[in-house]
């Protein structure tokens, strides 16, 4: 079993991901460990680094789930999955949770309020040109998603992720049991 799960930040990629590795007891990949250094997401690993940690996952982990992309830095990866899934989540939904994981993380310091009063920061911002950006390379992007969902080898799956992550875990298996690898 090998599944990516794909979406815009605050789609719950990480939650759903985590989730399915301890319902099927096989390692969760979450791709930010490959990109950032700490958990202030202040420093990123350079890319030769990035690649070394992704060759010793892909030999060392036969079963996996996937949360996020190395699309930008490493087109070939995780092309052999046997799913590819797209979560999607209205917006208002996903910035409400953005927000509330960024208070988690920073404290309610770390935003400042836009000049139509909502509270923001340089990440929230950032998160607001996921459907303008228009290079694949721009990575957590839809363009970027967009482009591994059209040229996909593997059957893609789009949901909600708005439901239940057992509703999402059920959708998940019964796709990987219906296309045998």
């Amino acid at each position: 079993m090998k599944i990516q799960l794909i979406g815009a930040s605050g789609t719950g990629k990480s939650t759903l991901g985590n989730y399915i590795a301890e319902k099927e007891q096989i390692k969760w990949i979450d791709t930010d460990d490959y990109l950032w250094k700490d958990e202030n997401f202040s420093e990123n690993y350079p890319v030769q680094q990035r690649l070394k940690m992704y060759h010793d996952d892909r030999e060392t982990f036969e079963r996996f789930i996937v949360s996020g992309s190395v699309f930008s830095w490493n087109p070939t990866g995780f092309t052999d999955r046997d799913l590819l899934v797209f979560l999607t989540l209205d917006d208002e939904q996903r910035f409400q949770r953005l927000i509330k994981r960024e208070i988690a993380r920073g404290g309610i310091d770390s935003l400042w309020l836009d000049e139509q009063g909502y509270q923001t920061n340089d990440f929230l911002e950032w998160c607001k040109t996921y459907y303008t950006a228009q290079t694949p390379s721009d990575i957590g992007t839809f363009a970027e998603h967009n482009y591994q969902i059209v040229h996909s080898k593997s059957p893609v799956l789009k949901l909600d992720s708005s439901q239940p992550l057992e509703i999402l875990y059920q959708s998940i298996k019964h796709i990987i049991e219906k296309n045998p690898l």
